[in-house]
């Protein structure tokens, strides 16, 4: 998978993160005892990172992964990592969410690396969780294509194939659709705005993504069928 980051990482098992995470996390709660918990993100990040330095640690912020396909590129960054294998991503907000666990899911499958940790700064308490990647590359790269149902033309199933074989499953849906989008030929051509309506009623304008001038698409991720969505879809158009 073409990911570019200028940390060579390496991959700890379980016990191997705990003990080192074990050892940083009270650099996180002395950051939120002197500070308090209504400072901004980058306020607890330059903190932290500096309380890393001071206990004779390495530390490195917003370190760039770009992951690229073809022409299509695009760049995250790591809040923390602390001596070149531990990754933090810190946050400043009423409560962790599973969208916040999504995303630093997404680094460690880029990276392919096992384990994380995401702590948030705001709780009258340092609330932290471990996430953990419990899928390499290899094993991400297994899939099957089922094309019966599908009449958009080969050449989009061919690119599908092609990215999941580069990058394998479970990444960011908004990262295959932008790849996708990109292949097609950027937003300006394939996003629409087309006119809705209701028994003649108009009701606005609804944002299409569109494969030609009679077909749109969704790029999508399910635990179970699909039916359901499906039955939706059908009522849009």
């Amino acid at each position: 998978m073409p990911v570019a980051c200028p940390i060579s990482f390496e991959c700890l098992d379980q016990t191997e993160f705990g003990a080192r995470d074990f050892a940083l996390m009270p650099h996180f709660f002395a950051s939120q005892t002197e500070i308090g918990r209504l400072a901004d993100e980058s306020v607890y990040e330059a903190d932290v990172a500096a309380r890393f330095v001071e206990a004779g640690g390495m530390v490195h912020r917003e370190v760039p992964i770009t992951i690229s396909y073809g022409t299509f590129s695009k760049t995250f960054y790591l809040d923390l990592v602390a001596d070149g294998k531990l990754i933090y991503e810190l946050k400043a907000i009423a409560k962790l969410t599973a969208e916040h666990m999504a995303q630093l899911l997404n680094y460690l499958l880029m990276l392919d690396l096992r384990h994380a940790k995401l702590v948030n700064m705001r709780p009258a308490s340092v609330q932290a969780s471990f996430v953990n990647s419990l899928r390499t590359l290899t094993e991400r790269r297994e899939f099957a294509v089922d094309e019966r149902n599908w009449s958009g033309g080969e050449k989009i199933v061919q690119f599908i194939r092609d990215l999941l074989q580069d990058w394998g499953i479970g990444l960011s849906v908004s990262l295959y659709h932008q790849a996708l989008v990109h292949f097609l030929g950027g937003e300006a051509l394939v996003v629409k705005e087309l006119a809705m309506q209701r028994d003649a009623i108009p009701l606005g304008n609804q944002r299409f993504h569109l494969l030609d001038e009679t077909s749109a698409f969704r790029v999508t991720s399910f635990d179970n069928a699909a039916q359901p969505y499906r039955h939706q879809l059908r009522r849009l158009l």
